[in-house]
This record gives C-alpha cells, sequence and structure tokens, in this order.
C-alpha cells in the first residue's frame, strides 16, 4: 500500500511538472495569429517634385575692381609748395586748381622774358627801317650792295629774335602756370602726398595726390580657358541657346553675398591664354553713380553666358557626390526609392542646376536622405512638410 502511494505521487509531480513546461513554451509562441513584429511604415521623407524650365546658365567668377581712370598729380615746377586748395577724399572736377607752388620765380621769368621780347622788337623796327632805306639806294648805287645786304641780315636777325623772345614768354607763362596745379581728370582725389612747405619738382616731378574716376568702373576678372572652350562648342552644335541680349551683361556679387543693383557690361575677352595658369582674362564695365563702390575691393561676377532648355534647379543637399558623378534619390509611384545619375552646370544662389538626368513630374528626394536608400521604400511628401529628422528619431 505504500508502494501504491509513492508511485502515484510521482506520476502527480510528473504530471504537473509537463503542465508547468507546457505553460512555459506556450508563453513563448505566437499568440492571436500573429507570426513575428509586424514590418514598420516606410520613412517620410521631403521631396521636390521635377518641373523643367529655361535657365540661366552662369558662371561666378573672382574679380578686382579697377578705378575706370587714375591719373597721378605731380608737380611740374619746382618751388615751395604753399597751399593746398581741396579736401581730401572729395570729388574733383577737371582743372580744378589743388595746390599752389611759390609762383614768384617764375612771375620775374615772365616779366623778364616780356622785357627781351619788348627789346628785339624795338631792334627789329631799327633793322627793318635800315633795310627798307637801303634797298632802293643800292639800286642806284648810292651805297653798296654789301651794305645793303648786311641791313636786310640785320632786320632778318632781328625778327629771329622776336621770334625766340615770344617763345621765351610762353614757356615763362607755362611755368608760371604750373606754379598753380590743377585736377587732370575729374573724380575722386585721395589724400595730400606732401604738405605745405615742401620742396616739390626738384630734378623730378614729385607726386603730390592720385586722382580716380569711380563714376564708372572696370571689373576685372578670369575665366578657364577649357571652360570658355567648352560653352563656345556647346553653342555651336545647338545644345545650347544663346543669351541673347543679355549675353553681354554681367552682375557683380559683393563680399557680404548681396547682388549690385546696376549690372554690368561686358567688354572683350582676351584673344590669348595665360600660359602660367591656363586663364583668359576678362573686363566688364560696371556703372557705380553713387560711388559706393572702390577700386581694389573684392567681388564675384556673375557672367550668364547661355541659356538652356529642360533645365531643373534643386537644393544642394539632394544632389550626392562620388567617384562615379553626381546622383539624386527619385521616389516612384510605389514608394519605391531608385538612384538617379545626372548631369549638372555651374551652382548659382546655394542651388544645383540639373542639366540632365530628371523628367517632369519625377520626386526628387530633398531631406531624410538619411532614412531611406537606393533599392528601399519612402513614403513622400513635400519638401517643408516632413517632419524633421530630429523629431522621427525621437518617436
Amino acid at each position: 500500500m505504500k508502494l501504491a502511494w509513492g508511485s502515484s505521487a510521482r506520476l502527480g509531480a510528473v504530471v504537473i511538472l509537463g503542465a508547468g513546461l507546457g505553460s512555459l513554451l506556450g508563453g513563448c509562441s505566437p499568440s492571436n495569429g500573429q507570426t513575428g513584429a509586424s514590418a514598420p511604415p516606410p520613412p517620410e521623407v521631403g521631396v521636390v517634385t521635377v518641373a523643367p524650365a529655361r535657365a540661366d546658365l552662369a558662371t561666378e567668377l573672382p574679380g578686382r575692381l579697377e578705378a575706370y581712370r587714375v591719373a597721378q598729380v605731380r608737380a611740374r615746377a619746382a618751388g615751395i609748395l604753399n597751399k593746398r586748395l581741396f579736401t581730401e577724399g572729395s570729388d574733383v572736377k577737371a582743372g580744378q586748381a589743388l595746390f599752389e607752388i611759390d609762383a614768384a620765380p617764375y612771375r620775374a621769368a615772365l616779366v623778364s622774358a616780356q622785357a627781351q621780347l619788348a627789346r628785339a622788337e624795338a631792334n627789329l623796327l631799327q633793322a627793318q627801317a635800315l633795310a627798307d632805306r637801303y634797298a632802293p639806294l643800292a639800286k642806284t648805287q648810292a651805297v653798296s650792295q654789301q651794305e645793303a645786304l648786311n641791313a636786310q641780315a640785320a632786320a632778318g636777325q632781328a625778327k629771329a629774335d622776336v621770334a625766340a623772345g615770344k617763345a621765351a614768354v610762353q614757356t615763362a607763362q607755362i611755368n608760371l602756370g604750373y606754379a598753380s596745379v590743377t585736377a587732370p581728370i575729374a573724380g575722386r582725389i585721395g589724400r595730400a602726398l606732401v604738405t605745405e612747405g615742401a620742396l616739390v619738382g626738384q630734378g623730378e616731378a614729385t607726386p603730390l595726390a592720385l586722382v580716380q574716376q569711380i563714376d564708372k568702373l572696370y571689373v576685372n576678372f578670369t575665366q578657364s580657358a577649357a571652360e570658355v572652350m567648352r560653352l563656345r562648342q556647346a553653342l555651336a552644335d545647338g545644345k545650347l541657346q544663346g543669351a541673347g541680349k543679355d549675353a553681354a551683361k554681367v552682375q557683380v556679387l559683393l563680399e557680404d553675398g548681396s547682388v549690385y543693383a546696376q549690372p554690368g557690361k561686358l567688354l572683350f575677352s582676351d584673344l590669348s591664354v595665360d600660359p602660367s595658369t591656363g586663364q583668359i582674362t576678362l573686363r566688364a564695365e560696371l556703372p557705380n553713380p553713387k560711388g559706393l563702390l572702390l577700386p581694389g575691393l573684392y567681388v564675384r561676377v556673375r557672367l550668364a553666358q547661355a541659356e538652356v532648355d529642360g533645365a531643373v534647379w534643386l537644393p544642394q543637399q539632394a544632389v550626392a557626390r562620388g567617384a562615379t558623378g553626381e546622383s539624386v534619390l527619385v521616389v516612384a509611384d510605389d514608394g519605391s526609392v531608385r538612384a538617379r545619375p545626372v548631369k549638372l552646370g555651374p551652382a548659382q544662389d546655394g542651388k544645383a542646376l540639373v542639366l540632365g538626368g530628371l523628367k517632369a513630374g519625377e520626386k526628387v528626394v530633398v531631406d531624410g536622405l538619411q532614412k531611406t536608400k537606393a533599392g528601399g521604400k519612402a513614403r513622400p511628401v513635400p519638401w517643408g512638410t516632413a517632419a524633421p529628422a530630429s523629431a522621427a528619431s525621437k518617436g
């Protein structure tokens, strides 16, 4: 009887253990008909819809501003500088008096030259009268032919002395005029390079100031010869259309990134290539009526060289650059994501110019590139309405 009870107890323990294991295994198995965790929804990405249009093919190049005309004001008369007659940094007119040099020696030289001229004219009057009196007397042999000839020679010499005297007076007047230093051109004058009391013009033409015409400026810049040839070939092949009347216009971007209000005009393209840099020199003329821009200022020049049809502007972050070239991610109607190689033109205003590789109506991923990749799935929403990547990661 004791043995039978023990067997029954062991059997009950086995049954209880088996039930426990079944319950444990049942807890680890799928329930409610679910087979594993459900697949997450496709990530949301911001896209822009491709809308091809005509775009200017422009190039931005570094350049420097240069004064339209530059003239050095120099002392052409030697002497002590008495006065400065202008305000440094002001605008001056052509012919305006800028400096006064001590003119006393030049006035004295002019008076002396005038006196010598008067003496020469008096001698001419006497010599000419004698020659006129001897001429008929020589015909009647009242005087010798030699005396008449000497009188004519003296009259000729007196005429030469008068001419020399007039030249000396003119020279003295010019030198006296140099004592008043005037502006050779109209423009803005800089600081004075000498002060009152300085001895100038002694042995050389002493620089006194610099006048620059800045109501118009030149913009000097260079462009790669290879780029110029590529654009010319594309225009010749009909791949690009000419920019029409705007082909010769340029825009100037200042150091702060703003666009100067007045457009410039392309003047010429240098016919030779700099062998050391491979660059072609270009020059544009830029109006500066208010004098806001100054010579020597660093700028960037935007040169509109051609127009292209079917171009697409995209934000820079939409374009991936790799060893094989540039590409973008395109979301199809079924949500599949594909990489699409594209051909880029020069960037402008922080945007990428796509010249080929995209079709109208396609959706290009701009935001959420870190959440998807080629071959995956994505749910496109218009760019700007997609949830920020940081908020998505917190959810």
